[in-house]
């Protein structure tokens, strides 16, 4: 569209000399503002920008940039507090608005890029998947990932918790998926990896190292604030939210680490190696197999041991239900055996009891043959005292 000589001389002194914006003029005339922008872009004179004006906090400018060249990390609400004592008239919410555009940024932290030799490591995370509703429980989704740092090929299992007992199958099932192991396993600062850690001294959990001892590898956790160390196994946790678990239904947990079997062994197995993109990274991993350690042919125990105790009634309680007992060992000190199938009760190295394991909560698991030896003891107690208050109200002749 051709603009007369007096609609761009319209545009130009209603922009330089009234100082309105573009939309504005497109509006009055009556033009796009595509239209007015051309005008002024062809008309090449610089836009005249509005007055600054002075600010109440450009007196006190020197004293905040020296103050946070020293100190970086005050916060707004103290120094707020300091120019205020030196005479500062503003508001404390406009004051933090205005010390952000002051604020000394940080340097940008460059990294070398991580690389591995083949059967070296592998890094080790849980990943938080939403909740799983059993009955009336409701229990975490917790993701253990394993991923080695050179092929990157992943395990991955699904737990309803992230507990010692858990994280230590989730090692098991991965050496045993592969059939070897990583000669050094890097952690995050994980509770089931590390109880105490002061810089470079480190206490770690003392059942990990049964099982790295047990394996051969060397546990390994991250420096602290250290998270791109492992950046590896958070990756590989995105591509598992990303590519597998995003609309995947299912009917249980174990069909769930059924298909996470699966997805592992087709389609995360197919993707390109980034340590050479000649290789699938299944085929990395059938290189890198070659390089990791023999796994042991006894793995290492991983069943929950936990000392109850049963009341008056013939029941223990173990993660949230009731399993029966005979009754002959209520009130004594017993111990749950337990795996992800099924619960033993222990008294001493006896076995009492044998459930099925059940992840609902408030549930009385039962067995018919401890109830119907309670209920023919306490038949046969009721006879005897009969008997004795018979005896005891007709004298003898």
């Amino acid at each position: 569209m051709a603009l007369s000589p007096e609609h761009e001389a319209q545009i130009l002194r209603y922009y330089h000399a009234e100082r309105w914006r573009i939309g504005t003029i497109a509006v009055q005339l009556g033009l796009h503002r595509d239209t007015v922008a051309r005008v002024l872009a062809q008309a090449g004179l610089p836009r005249h920008g509005p007055v600054q004006r002075a600010s109440a906090i450009d007196p006190y400018l020197p004293f905040l940039h020296d103050t946070l060249a020293q100190f970086p990390r005050l916060t707004a609400a103290r120094l707020y507090d300091m120019v205020r004592a030196r005479g500062y008239p503003g508001r404390p919410d406009h004051f933090r608005h205005l010390i952000a555009r002051h604020r000394p940024r940080p340097s940008a932290e460059a990294y070398l890029r991580l690389r591995t030799l083949p059967g070296e490591q592998a890094q080790v995370d849980w990943g938080h998947f939403g909740h799983l509703t059993i009955g009336r429980a409701r229990r975490p989704l917790m993701a253990f990932v394993m991923v080695l740092s050179w092929s990157r090929q992943i395990y991955l299992r699904f737990f309803l918790d992230a507990r010692m007992e858990n994280f230590l199958r989730g090692h098991v099932g991965a050496f045993e998926s592969w059939g070897a192991v990583p000669r050094i396993a890097l952690y995050d600062n994980l509770k089931s990896a590390v109880l105490e850690r002061c810089g470079n001294a480190i206490r770690f959990h003392p059942t990990l190292l049964a099982l790295a001892g047990h394996y051969r590898f060397e546990p390994r956790p991250v420096a602290v604030a250290r998270g791109n160390e492992k950046g590896r196994v958070e990756r590989a946790i995105r591509y598992v939210r990303e590519a597998f678990f995003a609309g995947c239904a299912f009917a249980d947990l174990d069909d769930l680490n059924a298909q996470a079997q699966a997805w592992c062994e087709g389609a995360a197995g197919a993707r390109r190696c980034p340590e050479d993109a000649s290789m699938t990274v299944a085929e990395a991993f059938a290189a890198e197999r070659e390089r990791l350690l023999a796994r042991p042919e006894t793995p290492f125990p991983t069943d929950e041991l936990r000392a109850v105790s049963a009341g008056k009634t013939p029941y223990v309680r173990f993660d949230l239900n009731d399993y029966s007992i005979p009754h002959t060992h209520v009130r004594r000190p017993l111990t749950v055996c337990a795996d992800p199938l099924r619960v033993r009760i222990l008294d001493g190295e006896d076995v009492i009891a044998t459930h099925a394991r059940s992840y609902d909560r408030r549930q009385q698991i039962e067995c018919a043959a401890h109830l119907e030896a309670l209920v023919a003891h306490k038949h046969a107690a009721s006879a005897h005292r009969a008997t004795d208050r018979l005896t005891a109200a007709v004298p003898t002749c």
